[in-house]
């Protein structure tokens, strides 16, 4: 489905609700879920909120908290209810809401102070792959949403990339939906595979980046490399419009080279430009000609290509599936790039000038086999390898190791109160940034990925098993509850029928547009949170809409004259008395 304005949509959503009663109901793919979540204890709700709204929390995936919050020691705080499908992706935080979203294509809201489910919008059916020939992979029942998704708190809007299966079996779409982050609107539901791909073969594992005013996101294939698909950055703006898109290994009879990076988002630099790594393409000879395959790449907004680097025997590489861009590029402080690989060799780079084929500054052979992203402490990486996290400092020279991890972490950590946080084994980690040791450790549950990583904000540390979220507090306590929404200008429309049409930042939360009136509809009234309304026919029928109550009409009544309008009161009970 292409993009609709907002007037559009609701008139489509009008067109398809079935409505039985007058009773109030949910906004269009918004579930009410009745959960409570585990006790948070009696630690005080004293935390400022914080943000961590994209993968590693800021553009350039360093990965470290803004909070300064202490986490030693830390302590579990709250597990979410059991959501409706698998958890590939990283929580994010915003507007003390933590967010998640599932390989069943529902995206939830929590919140942060309880972990309560604030909202859950399911977005479409997820890709059934035993239903697509020959389709490999390693996600299993369905696959939906996989990667991380990306807030624009500007917008106040939440982006998320969904796998979503065709009316034929066998077929898919990828669709980028925008919600609303305080009620689950969908405000933005568009196809963005490029045309001539088959998209139940393309995997969007990349984690989603924000870049002037557009939605970037990373596309490979599945586990094993089955079937036809292309590394692809397809760079969609957040107004719906028509997207760009960057192919990965396009040259006549080629394919593959994904984008994929272990899950971690794409890099964007200070000019906003988009740095990704690529993965093995079918280029495997010395007579091959370069395709941007096992590379770094440089791309502008639009997804021009600006500059590149490949390792000199990038075609052996290939040869030997040792991805480049197993994990994203690490863009330092000093003018400097580090990337690792499945190849195992550790390359450091100019940011500058990224040289080409062999135009590495330095290199250490090997380094460790890696995947997903790395995070940044002031120059120093903590690079997650397979063996076990590693500490570097990348320079000039070839990049050494300071430490690793012995401890079971390996997954892509982040750092938070000084501490090193990565997840292994069921585990969440708390390691010392200065020699690797474990200093804490919570057994959080099995992982569905393969990377799993945490995030941290609002005091807390957050963590994904396969199906809930776990937050582990501070010193300073619980955040305080979820913000409410700001005031934000919009207004409906109604038309005789009791369809309602929606503009600005009015929600939509069902109409009549479907039944038959006794009477037309002659008005409509918000609720004062602007989370419902009532509609009002001519004989004085009441119909009662998201958070409207319905407290009775003249609807049975034999009028002298119509209803021409209504209005909304709000009384505060007092007690009685003489």
């Amino acid at each position: 489905m292409s993009s609709f304005p907002a007037a559009r949509w609701s008139a489509v959503v009008a067109a398809s609700v079935s409505l039985v009663s007058v009773a109030a109901v949910a906004a269009l793919g918004v579930m009410a879920v009745p959960v409570t979540a585990s006790a948070a204890g009696s630690r005080p709700a004293v935390v400022t909120d914080s943000e961590w709204s994209t993968f590693d929390q800021n553009s350039l995936r360093s990965g470290v908290d803004a909070s300064g919050s202490s986490f030693s020691p830390a302590a579990p705080a709250w597990d979410s209810p059991t959501l409706d499908g698998q958890l590939y992706g990283q929580p994010l935080v915003a507007t003390g809401r933590v967010f998640a979203a599932t390989e069943n294509d529902t995206v939830y809201a929590l919140a942060a102070d309880t972990g309560a489910v604030l909202w859950a919008t399911h977005v479409g059916t997820a890709l059934d792959p035993s239903t697509v020939p020959g389709l490999c992979g390693n996600i299993r029942p369905t696959v939906g949403i996989t990667s991380t998704p990306v807030v624009d708190t500007a917008r106040s809007e939440i982006f998320v990339v969904a796998a979503v299966a065709a009316p034929s079996p066998g077929y898919a779409a990828h669709r980028l939906f925008g919600l609303d982050l305080y009620t689950g609107t969908v405000l933005l539901d568009e196809v963005i595979d490029p045309p001539g791909t088959n998209p139940a073969y393309q995997l969007q594992r990349a984690s989603l980046a924000l870049t002037d005013g557009r939605v970037i996101a990373g596309f490979g294939g599945n586990s094993g490399d089955c079937g036809p698909y292309h590394g692809l950055v397809v760079s969609a703006p957040e107004d719906g419009s028509a997207p760009s898109t960057y192919t990965v290994a396009s040259l006549p009879g080629d394919s593959q080279g994904a984008v994929w990076m272990g899950g971690a988002a794409p890099s964007v630099d200070a000019q906003g430009n988009v740095w990704v790594a690529t993965g093995n393409s079918a280029h495997t000879q010395a007579s091959d000609p370069y395709d941007q395959s096992d590379s770094v790449l440089k791309l502008s907004p639009t997804m021009q290509l600006l500059v590149s680097f490949a390792p000199q025997h990038w075609y052996l590489d290939n040869a030997g599936d040792a991805d480049l861009g197993s994990t994203t590029p690490a863009l330092l402080p000093n003018g400097l790039v580090f990337e690792v690989g499945k190849s195992t060799i550790g390359y450091v780079l100019n940011q500058s000038h990224l040289g080409g084929i062999g135009g590495q500054v330095a290199l250490t052979d090997p380094f460790c086999f890696a995947d997903g992203g790395s995070a940044d402490l002031n120059g120093t990486l903590f690079v997650p390898c397979s063996g076990g996290i590693r500490a570097v400092t990348p320079s000039a020279g070839p990049p050494t190791s300071q430490w690793t991890s012995s401890s079971g972490a390996r997954g892509s950590p982040i750092v938070a109160g000084g501490l090193v946080w990565s997840i292994g084994n069921g585990n969440l980690y708390a390691l010392d940034t200065s020699s690797g040791q474990a200093v804490q450790q919570f057994a959080i549950g099995s992982s569905s990925s393969s990377f799993p990583s945490p995030s941290a904000a609002d005091g807390l540390v957050l963590a994904p098993s396969s199906g809930r979220i776990h937050a582990f507090a501070g010193t300073a306590g619980l955040p305080a509850p979820p913000s409410p929404p700001p005031p934000r200008p919009g207004y409906w429309l109604v038309a005789s029928d009791g369809g309602v049409f929606t503009y600005g930042a009015a929600g939509f939360y069902g109409s009549t547009g479907t039944l038959h009136l006794a009477q037309p509809v002659v008005g409509i009234v918000a609720t004062p949170d602007g989370m419902g309304y009532w509609l009002v026919a001519a004989d004085g029928g009441i119909f009662a809409f998201g958070d409207a109550a319905f407290e009775g009409s003249t609807g049975g009544l034999v009028l002298d004259r119509p209803v021409v309008g209504m209005a909304e009161a709000a009384f505060v009970a007092s007690p009685r008395g003489g």
